[in-house]
């Protein structure tokens, strides 16, 4: 019989636990472990060398969102809780999301809350995810409670896609284009400047531009790549850094057209989050405090903390919302009203529901007119470049049609 170490926690206490015993399998030592009021964690064969740590999965909005529905749909027809995640887990075909469906049902069966056991698991079931959860379970609805979480995260993926859309689109037209225009300069442009130096042509000015700039890109094209690689490779640690997130999201919110969009899929984001929350039953405080950690960016964030802290302070949130600049006057006017009105929660989601229908048009309206626009910029700079390289030969053919005496 092998030997296997294992390493775990204590249900309650979460006091760690590892050791060495006998077993069969790893299967039956981590059900004699949970026998035992202990979480298995790892467990591996001793002798078989270092085994990799097992990293939690996450589940992308999709997996999540159909997660939630057939969830709801079991527990309404009355199937038992493990019995659930265990059919789910094994039609799940995201691998890492199944081993956190599986553990979540091991914790269940040993004894813990499904709130409790979706907790371990924060990459996968966020804290609006579980607080929710745990609002259901305390009032013997989590079957509503679930149906309410997908619509939640429908809507969210609906808001991720729309957004994604309008960022990748110009995103990978600009990037063709620089593939483009560089193999152009690097390749096609200095053909033709050898061209021109044998027949010693007369160079126009934008000839010799073209050139130049084919010269220099050529000459320098690995630190061109470098550098692009080093650039984003520092804004993405930036962005990892508390100043230089706050400084990236507040630039985001100010561009011209895309903060606008931004400022709505967040104003639209935050009501659906809260009025989610309240409607499930979670208290003002706390659902503040959960949608501001959900925000997705660092100044909404800030402004939804402020007005958790004024909300404890005794001051309503109408009040805090009209302070700050990042919510439009109709929000603040709707929220007064629902606040005096004791219907809070369903007037914030008929402002979610305004707001991510304004972001949609404003996106499709974007990328109407940014198709065209696109085209126009792409045919200017690619004809430019070809205009360039021909002038010298109109000028030479120009020549030999009127010869001298």
């Amino acid at each position: 019989m092998p030997v296997y170490h294992y390493t775990g926690k204590r249900y309650g206490s979460n006091l760690p636990v590892r050791g060495e015993r006998f077993a069969q399998s790893k299967q039956n030592l981590a059900a004699l472990l949970r026998s035992e009021q202990t979480l298995p964690i790892a467990i591996r064969e001793k002798g078989l060398g270092l085994s990799l740590p097992r990293l939690r999965g996450q589940a992308s909005d999709k997996d999540l969102a159909v997660f939630t529905r057939q969830f709801s749909v079991m527990l309404n027809a009355g199937l038992p809780l493990v019995q659930c995640l265990e059919i789910i887990a094994t039609q799940q075909g995201n691998r890492a999301f199944r081993d956190v469906l599986l553990q979540v049902r091991n914790d269940v069966e040993a004894g813990a809350s499904l709130a409790d056991a979706m907790r371990r698991h924060p990459r996968t079931f966020d804290n609006l995810f579980v607080n929710m959860v745990a609002a259901g379970e305390a009032a013997g609805i989590l079957d509503a409670i679930l149906q309410r979480l997908t619509a939640f995260v429908e809507k969210t993926m609906k808001l991720k896609r729309s957004l994604r859309s309008a960022s990748i689109y110009p995103v990978t037209i600009l990037l063709v284009a620089a593939g483009v225009v560089s193999i152009i300069l690097l390749k096609v442009i200095p053909v033709f400047a050898t061209l021109f130096e044998g027949l010693g042509a007369d160079l126009p000015l934008p000839t010799l531009i073209v050139i130049r700039l084919s010269h220099f890109l050529g000459r320098f094209f690995l630190f061109w790549v470098a550098g692009a690689a080093l650039a984003v490779a520092g804004l993405r640690y930036c962005y990892r850094t508390e100043g230089g997130r706050i400084g990236i999201d507040r630039l985001l919110l100010a561009l011209p057209f895309f903060g606008l969009v931004l400022k709505k899929i967040a104003v639209a984001r935050f009501s659906r989050t809260l009025a989610t929350l309240m409607v499930s039953g979670i208290p003002i405080l706390e659902g503040l405090e959960i949608t501001a950690r959900t925000a997705g960016n660092k100044i909404i964030e800030q402004a939804l903390v402020k007005t958790r802290k004024a909300v404890e302070e005794g001051k309503t949130v109408v009040e805090t919302l009209r302070q700050s600049t990042l919510f439009p006057p109709m929000v603040v006017q709707m929220v007064g009203v629902g606040e005096q009105t004791g219907e809070l929660d369903q007037m914030l989601l008929k402002i979610a529901d305004y707001y991510e229908e304004e972001a949609d048009a404003a996106i499709a309206n974007f990328l109407t007119l940014l198709e065209p626009m696109l085209i126009v910029f792409l045919g200017a700079v690619v004809g430019g470049i070809v205009v360039s390289m021909y002038l010298p030969l109109f000028s030479m053919i120009a020549k030999l049609s009127h010869p001298i005496g």
